[in-house]
């Protein structure tokens, strides 16, 4: 891809740019994504589009799971050649200027996209393609309801007949969005968390399950034949040839994940078989999914942001002493009400210690699912805690974040 001739004001935007970027992070304030593109949208109104011009571009967007998919598709797609991404999951338009100023010309770009502003990215940086993973409660105190955000997608969808979509079809609130556009590819990525789709989105009707299929019982929804699905260690493809895949992340979900990412590359024109390998390559995600080895303890950081998200996180977490860590922070959302969503009883019988700003309210939360615990101040303190050996951290974001700091500061 050649540099492209962007206007005087969208380069003069772009060196801003990278200079708010840098004195973020030199002055330690944050990696500069975010204040970066708000500065480039402040000299360029229009810095999104003129920066996504020219290149073929996939939006990841759902309630979970999106920074992995983006790094695993970024990952796969990278066959074919650069990839500009927002691989630290600033997700919002300016992290997305950001990314692509960071990037230089790249022939394709993959990006992370909140589901709230998924049709608003979609309209600026006129993707190609849209890859929507799942739809879950999350942070009840500021983000819209499921149905909510699953009307938008269909809306936006029903306006963008070009636009390809890739699809989880055993989501049903996703699948009913998905269902608006023209061009689908359905990936059987799973559902473990139900408990926003017993109803059809379409009529109200109510949702029946029977093994891996799903129906409404009015007959107005049901699941998808899909072409490309998880299957034991690996990934069957829409020819039906099936291809082991080999991750360093832990987790059925992670599969699925990378089905989706293959999915994308493949509509793309990446060859699976040389794709496979890149996904192999990919480790952390800001952190996520980390092992480090401090005191002779072994310590795995995983990062829970909902209710979804936790239920993921106890299948992935092995039977281990385990620190769970809540805060409630802006980022986090400052209401915990949500902790009654989530099923504490899959940590029952292991040793668990609690930890984080509202501790206090996992702590109530863990005497109604009958689960005993400690009560720890800090994450030192749980180290000191328990003897050597694994340790299995499940945090929310910003406990997530404290937890990092504190181990980046004495490794």
């Amino acid at each position: 891809m050649t540099e492209p001739r962007y206007s005087l004001r969208t380069r003069l935007a772009s060196g801003l740019t990278k200079s708010a970027a840098a004195l973020s992070r030199a002055t330690g304030r944050g990696d500069g994504a975010v204040i970066g593109g708000r500065v480039g949208q402040m000299i360029d109104p229009e810095f999104l589009a003129n920066l996504a011009a020219g290149r073929r571009i996939a939006l990841i967007s759902g309630t979970n799971g999106k920074t992995t998919t983006t790094r695993l598709t970024a990952a796969a797609l990278g066959v074919l050649g650069n990839v500009a991404t927002n691989s630290l999951g600033a997700n919002m338009p300016h992290g997305h200027m950001s990314a692509l100023v960071k990037a230089g010309a790249t022939p394709f770009a993959v990006l992370e996209v909140d589901e709230h502003y998924l049709a608003d990215v979609l309209k600026k940086t006129k993707a190609e393609l849209v890859a929507l993973l799942n739809l879950s409660r999350d942070q009840l105190d500021r983000a819209q309801e499921v149905a909510t955000v699953a009307a938008k997608w269909r809306t936006m969808l029903t306006g963008a007949p070009e636009v390809h979509v890739i699809a989880n079809c055993d989501d049903p609130m996703v699948t009913w969005a998905a269902s608006a556009a023209t061009q689908v590819t359905w990936v059987a990525a799973g559902q473990r968390w139900l408990d926003d789709s017993w109803v059809c989105p379409e009529c109200g009707s109510r949702i029946e399950r029977h093994g891996e299929q799903w129906f409404c019982v009015n007959g107005d929804l049901t699941r998808p034949m899909p072409q490309w699905q998880v299957e034991g260690d690996g990934v069957v493809d829409p020819t039906g040839v099936f291809h082991e895949v080999h991750l360093q992340l832990p987790g059925r979900v992670n599969k699925a994940n990378a089905a989706t990412a293959l999915a994308v590359a493949a509509y793309f024109g990446a060859p699976t078989l040389r794709s496979l390998p890149k996904l192999a390559e990919v480790t952390s995600i800001a952190g996520r999914y980390a092992t480090v080895v401090r005191d002779d303890r072994v310590i795995r950081l995983l990062l829970s942001k909902n209710p979804a998200g936790w239920l993921e996180a106890f299948d992935m977490a092995e039977d281990a002493p385990t620190l769970l860590a809540i805060n409630a922070r802006d980022p986090d959302g400052l209401d915990t009400s949500w902790l009654y969503d989530v099923d504490f009883s899959p940590v029952r019988g292991r040793r668990v210690l609690i930890t984080g700003d509202r501790a206090m309210d996992l702590a109530v939360r863990l005497e109604v699912n009958e689960v005993p615990f400690e009560h720890v101040t800090s994450f030192e303190k749980a180290l000191a805690a328990i003897p050597p050996g694994r340790l299995e951290v499940i945090a929310n974001y910003t406990a997530f974040q404290d937890i990092r700091a504190e181990l980046d500061r004495v490794n």
